[in-house]
């Protein structure tokens, strides 16, 4: 499977699992529904982002940096807007980078090279 590709699956479903975690929050738990929905987004664009850089740079420590750098800063933005919550909201965010990048780097695949 492509690193994008792999990017992308992953970020969803850590997207989705990391918007689950909101449950623990009480204050927000009638928000949920779109708390997830976000989540997934922000790991799908996270994913993306993460599976093209690993089609470029070929190296784990270098990716899972890029995957951490990643899912802080589109969590930053996001806690940025809903004005608190920062740790709540960048942990789950952060960790979902440093997995996507780790798992882009260690199972997808690179393309294969054109035929001439």
């Amino acid at each position: 499977m492509s690193k994008p590709l792999i990017g992308v699956i992953l970020g969803a479903v850590l997207g989705a699992i990391d918007g689950l975690t909101a449950w623990f929050t009480p204050a927000v738990r009638d928000q949920l529904a779109g708390i997830v929905f976000g989540s997934t987004v922000k790991g799908i664009i996270a994913g993306i982002a993460i599976g093209f850089f690993a089609r470029k740079f070929h190296s784990l420590p270098i990716g899972i940096l890029f995957g951490v750098i990643v899912g802080a800063f589109l969590a930053f933005l996001v806690a940025l807007m809903q004005g608190g919550y920062y740790l709540e909201i960048i942990l789950p965010g952060t960790l979902v980078g440093l997995i996507v990048g780790f798992a882009t780097q260690k199972y997808g695949t690179a393309p294969a090279p054109a035929r001439s």
